[in-house]
């Protein structure tokens, strides 16, 4: 047994879910065309979804990528009428606590600068931290989308999780995994998780949300992990999704040919979760420690 699967199997306080495939994480190579699809349909997007009202949205990138991986979203955001805002922290090396504090102070800024709340999208680990965000300033945030984010299931259900320890220079043995427990309640503002049942990089299980009042799951289908920030069928929904107000907000439902791009039905959760057992803290670290993904 490798050292991984080792670890994901002590932390019997969480769900057993394997993570993608082999397979599955080769096939990831599509993201390179799902990207191009993204740029060739630019345009004629732009026609199909509703026009932004003008608010601000703040985009966070995944683990290992930076700014760059989310220029054509933030593009595609400007052209429809919000107000983009990168990152700006670099690569994502993994949660830090001096990161938490500038980017709260960053969402007060865009707040006071233009007396609107302010949307949040994160890719993967960066839906995470969005949704993290939200928890710590809920007045400031008017929805979170997340795109592949891993924060339910078990923490260590992805393929990146030697990159993970690579970028962030820590350990995962050393990571007190039952904090991991607070990432499942859901910030009190609107909460959409986009996730793929192909996703080669997350186990997608890990980016359902519990059925709840102002909270969904989307299945994009058949997409990448990598390209759910580029595709053309990611962008027609983060666009769909932006437009909902914080007064109205209501769940998406598929109607006619977009029933071939999104799904919305509950999936059935993982057989194991019943039998998840608690299990006594590993170490002392932050609350905001992230998944590995």
């Amino acid at each position: 047994m490798t050292r991984m699967k080792r670890l994901r199997k002590s932390l019997t306080q969480f769900p057993d879910i394997e993570p993608p495939s082999p397979w599955l994480l080769a096939m990831e190579s599509r993201a390179v065309w799902e990207f191009w699809a993204g740029v060739a349909s630019f345009k004629a997007l732009q026609f199909m979804v509703p026009r932004g009202d003008g608010h601000p949205v703040l985009v966070i990138p995944g683990l290992g990528a930076g700014d760059y991986s989310t220029a054509l979203l933030r593009k595609f955001l400007d052209e429809i009428g919000y107000v983009s805002y990168p990152w700006d922290l670099g690569r994502n090396k993994g949660w830090r606590e001096e990161n938490s504090d500038v980017m709260r102070e960053r969402l007060r800024s865009v707040f006071d600068a233009y007396g609107q709340k302010i949307s949040l999208i994160g890719q993967s680990l960066g839906g995470v931290y969005a949704r993290e965000l939200a928890r710590m300033e809920p007045r400031l945030v008017r929805q979170v989308i997340m795109l592949g984010s891993p924060f339910t299931g078990h923490p260590l259900a992805s393929t990146g999780t030697h990159l993970y320890e690579w970028l962030s220079g820590d350990r995962l043995e050393d990571i007190d995994f039952s904090q991991h427990l607070e990432m499942r309640v859901k910030p009190p503002v609107p909460v959409t998780s986009v996730y793929s049942k192909f996703d080669g990089v997350v186990a997608w299980p890990c980016s359902v949300e519990e059925p709840q009042a102002e909270g969904e799951s989307i299945n994009l289908r058949g997409h990448s992990h990598i390209g759910m920030a580029s595709a053309p069928a990611a962008l027609y929904i983060i666009a769909k999704r932006l437009a909902q107000t914080d007064a109205s907000w209501q769940p998406y439902r598929p109607h006619g040919l977009a029933r071939l791009f999104f799904d919305v039905t509950p999936p059935e959760p993982p057989a194991s979760t019943a039998h998840a057992k608690p299990a006594r803290a590993r170490s002392r670290r932050s609350p905001h420690q992230p998944k590995a993904a």
